[in-house]
């Protein structure tokens, strides 16, 4: 049976806004050829640890070829892959098995800089000044231009000029001294980047993260940030973007405060999506302070955005836990209470990943990923969080939260056979968080891994729209120590308590508003007390949080929607009950259905998964279809597993009206089959 639908026929407008994006190095993640060094080859041999995880997109750190002075983004060439990592065949291989997985693939377009060794800058700094070759980067021959512009790496850099005794004038640089910035004012280089964009989206990519994208122009007399010049070149980008490319995304890295943040979505025609920096170390400093009003703060700070548009929101990454987007008090706070060495710290921000920032505290860790999870915007995950690594800050720069990704307890952590001193960076051996014992094949093994309950996360995050899409309410409480609030789209509720604290507590949170409705606890399916005309109380267990889903009284039937939009396209009844529509068809279809007949819900158990792990061709009579017997795996909250047998049937026409006179009961759903369209029904009737 063909596992997968066109990939194309599968992507969706606006898919970023219910993605679960999954951000890795292809040199941390898995070696293949045993140079100690990962490559793309490696990482094809977990896109399917990938898929189980129930990640929905890839974000690919930049794998151009490059002097790796500034891990990667101090690129050399922008059109092939750096040889260490493979070549564009194994890209390409590479982006068909993601597709196949119905994986999207983010790749870095790192705008404002290339690397000194890039032949554009070769080329620049021997031609004529004035030329536009020479006019491809920004130089001065005095470096007292744009003066009091910021140096965003005063641990490294004491100035953005360098003098350049080739070129025999300075040139100008935001980022490392190797790292020239490239001249937007001239055309040929807002060219160049069009193209390259280009290449690699005819390739199949999904979208792109523009790196450093606040500093492309500069101008005397201002910060040289967030320059008008930028927005208009951003509108020229995406309206190139949609003319060409349907669905491609644009991600933007604007470490920014919340207005000058959101100017990156521009009216809906600039930046697709946007990194929201601002709540990351909000979140970490609420949990530390055990008090709400930093995450409750910053979330009201957030301006309308337009509709087709989304904040990403992270915990970690592959660079310091950024504390540019704090006042001082507030840094100095953080590096009080998060750096018991301070040679954690760099720059403006803290060089340790997430589980050693937590105190390797698993309720903790737990906890503060429920709110990544719960808050607006897609969640991006830093591969080797979902198994807790550690760092090592005394590899230098950013690498100690760059050490390869740790798959078992063999030799290197299972990422690569070569000898360990030709590892790019060692492997974790820390005790408390070696390779050892911190590693997926361990945490695959036990179902109470930090692995597992994150898979679960992901996993109940998908089956609603709200998270990604829906409006946020806070509601007030009678302890400062309790985070509340509903998350609202179309006919979906989510109510969302968070304890700060350490301690065990209660509290009474104000939920009048919501008088009427049933809050049902999404992983177990437990039924709470109907809310009332009275603060609603809760008992909450150190770190404790809650997702509920807010239901009415009514006993309601779940159905699939009629109406044609809403049905999901299946063209052969192969991709109907392939692992493409598994979601639709488990999620939409069969669990609603199933749960509201007799035969199947007489004990009251509530379902968790069901799964189709066979299906058998039959045609029936006296209605003339084609159809399956389907055989389900079906996975409760409570008790054993069980399985079943269950037909389901495609009818048109005749026979749809025929079926719909005679058992209007067993219609599932809409559905279009082989262009045609009908009903799917439950072929046991009659």
């Amino acid at each position: 049976m063909p596992r997968k639908k066109s990939y194309k026929a599968i992507c969706e407008p606006m898919w970023y806004k219910d993605a679960i994006i999954y951000e890795l190095h292809i040199k941390a993640f898995k070696d293949q050829n045993n140079d100690g060094i990962g490559d793309f080859a490696g990482l094809l041999t977990k896109l399917d640890y990938l898929e189980n995880l129930g990640v929905t997109a890839i974000w690919l750190l930049p794998f151009y070829p490059s002097p790796q002075r500034d891990d990667g983004y101090d690129i050399s060439d922008y059109r092939t892959i750096n040889p260490a990592y493979g070549d564009l065949k194994d890209f390409k291989r590479f982006l068909k098995e993601a597709h196949n997985r119905n994986l999207k693939v983010i790749i870095e377009l790192v705008m404002n800089h290339t690397s000194d060794q890039h032949e554009w800058f070769q080329r620049a700094r021997r031609a004529p000044k004035g030329s536009p070759e020479r006019e491809y980067y920004v130089w001065s021959d005095n470096p007292e231009k744009y003066k009091g512009v910021r140096v965003i790496f005063p641990d490294y850099e004491s100035s953005n000029w360098t003098w350049d005794p080739v070129a025999e004038q300075y040139y100008w640089h935001r980022f490392f001294h190797h790292q020239p910035d490239l001249n937007y004012y001239n055309p040929l280089v807002q060219n160049e980047m069009l193209k390259i964009m280009d290449y690699w989206l005819a390739m199949g990519v999904d979208g792109f993260r523009l790196d450093a994208i606040p500093y492309l122009f500069e101008e005397e007399g201002t910060t040289c940030d967030n320059l008008p010049q930028t927005h208009e070149y951003l509108r020229k980008l995406r309206k190139h973007l949609d003319s060409k490319h349907e669905n491609a995304v644009l991600l933007a890295e604007a470490n920014m405060w919340p207005e000058d943040s959101a100017s990156y979505f521009g009216k809906g025609d600039e930046c697709h999506m946007n990194f929201y920096f601002p709540i990351m170390p909000r979140m970490f400093m609420a949990v530390n302070m055990e008090d709400r009003f930093p995450i409750m703060d910053i979330i009201e700070q957030i301006p309308p955005i337009p509709d087709n548009c989304q904040w990403a929101t992270f915990l970690r990454n592959h660079d310091e836990l950024t504390l540019e987007m704090v006042t001082e008090e507030e840094r100095d706070y953080m590096y009080k209470v998060y750096t018991k060495d301070p040679l954690a710290r760099i720059n403006l921000g803290i060089r340790k990943r997430l589980a050693p920032l937590l105190d390797n505290d698993r309720r903790k860790i737990e906890l503060m990923n429920v709110l990544l999870f719960s808050l607006p915007g897609t969640p991006v995950i830093y591969y080797g969080d979902e198994i807790g690594m550690g760092d090592n800050h005394f590899l230098g720069d950013r690498n100690g939260v760059r050490t390869p990704m740790q798959w078992d307890a063999d030799r290197n952590a299972g990422f690569s056979d070569a000898n360990p001193h030709k590892l790019y960076l060692p492997v974790i051996i820390d005790p408390e968080y070696s390779y050892a014992t911190i590693n997926v094949e361990n945490q695959l093994r036990n179902s109470n891994s930090l692995l597992w309950w994150t898979r679960r996360l992901i996993k109940m995050r998908k089956r609603f729209k709200v998270f990604g899409r829906g409006k946020i309410n806070f509601l007030e409480s009678d302890n400062t120590k309790v985070l509340a609030f509903v998350r609202t789209y179309n006919d979906e509720q989510i109510l969302v308590i968070a304890n700060l604290s350490r301690y065990a507590l209660a509290a009474d949170v104000e939920m009048q508003s919501l008088k009427g409705l049933t809050p049902v606890e999404v992983f177990s399916q437990n039924k709470f007390q109907k809310i009332g005309n009275k603060p609603y109380p809760f008992t909450l267990f150190p770190y404790g949080y809650f997702w509920f889903k807010l239901v009415d009284d009514k006993e309601h039937r779940q159905v699939i929607p009629t109406s044609d939009h809403e049905m999901p396209e299946v063209n052969r009844w192969a991709d109907l009950v392939n692992a493409t529509n598994e979601d639709i068809v488990k999620n939409q279809i069969l669990i609603p259905y199933l749960s509201n007949q007799l035969w199947f819900n007489k004990r009251k158990r509530n379902i968790e998964s069901l799964r189709i792990f066979d299906a058998v061709p039959i045609q029936g009579k006296p209605y003339d279809f084609e159809g399956y017997t389907l055989l389900l795996h079906v996975t409760y909250f409570e008790g054993l597993y069980e399985k079943y047998r269950f037909a389901i049937g495609f009818a048109k026409g005749r026979e749809e009206r025929k079926l719909r006179s005679d058992f209007p009961d067993a219609i599932l759903a809409r559905i279009t089959f082989n262009g045609v369209k009908g009903v799917l029904f439950d072929a046991s009737y009659g």
